[in-house]
């Protein structure tokens, strides 16, 4: 190989060389600036809200017996009118309330020893109050042991009353907002304590609405809950 040949070689050589080290002085720095980029800090916000149930489902039991079939439906038929009559002066009309068919037993059938002839015929039955009017239902959980100054020996098993709120997703926005907010503020303490800035929201995701009765004794107050998980970026 010629003098020249190797000069020109050698040169070209240099220029690869250097054009590597641009090269990857330049992929290094850009990859330092996506690290950078790519710091971020995941929050969360909490919004809670307390609300009152907007509807109300209020089953009444009450049970009957009898010698025969015949007094054992009379007897049923008297108590729901005293009941519906009951329910009326609660302010309830009759489209909000149910009657359910009655369960019934006979004693004899069913092989009881020592059944007493005058209640061979037993009859569970059930009346359900479904309503917008929640505190006239609460009312009526309070005063339901009044029905025995009628006669009726009515119960309400507490596991089986439903308060419900309806009108989550007309709260839903305001909740979310607030829940947005107090993740954003804790995001920009984050921030503060790092000595970073507060850059774009990244990602962000919104956690499921749950509603619970604030506690055991006031089942019509509800707690409704959200929390949103958002996730921003860092920059110096």
């Amino acid at each position: 190989m010629s003098e020249k040949s190797v000069a020109s070689s050698f040169v070209l050589g240099v220029f690869i060389a250097a054009g590597l080290i641009v090269s990857g002085y330049l992929i290094s720095d850009t990859v330092y600036k996506i690290k950078q980029m790519e710091r971020s800090v995941s929050v969360k916000g909490l919004a809670l809200k307390e609300v009152k149930a907007d509807t109300a489902i209020f089953p009444i039991r009450f049970q009957n017996s009898a010698p025969t079939m015949a007094e054992l439906n009379d007897k049923i038929k008297q108590n729901i009118i005293i009941i519906e009559s009951f329910l009326k002066k609660f302010g309830f009309d009759k489209s909000e309330i149910t009657i359910a068919s009655a369960q019934f037993t006979d004693r004899l059938a069913q092989g009881y020893n020592n059944y007493n002839p005058k209640i061979r015929f037993f009859a569970d039955s059930m009346i359900t109050v479904y309503s917008k009017k929640v505190d006239q239902v609460v009312k009526l959980q309070r005063d339901l042991y009044k029905l025995t100054d009628d006669g009726v020996f009515a119960r309400n098993d507490s596991y089986e009353t439903q308060f419900i709120f309806t009108g989550l997703n007309r709260i839903k926005p305001q909740m979310i907002e607030v829940a947005t907010k107090n993740a954003r503020e804790a995001a920009l303490k984050f921030a503060k304590d790092s000595n970073s800035h507060l850059g774009k929201i990244k990602r962000a995701t919104q956690g499921y609405f749950t509603i619970n009765n604030r506690d055991q004794n006031t089942p019509y107050i509800k707690k409704v809950r959200v929390v949103t998980n958002v996730t921003y970026y860092l920059g110096d």
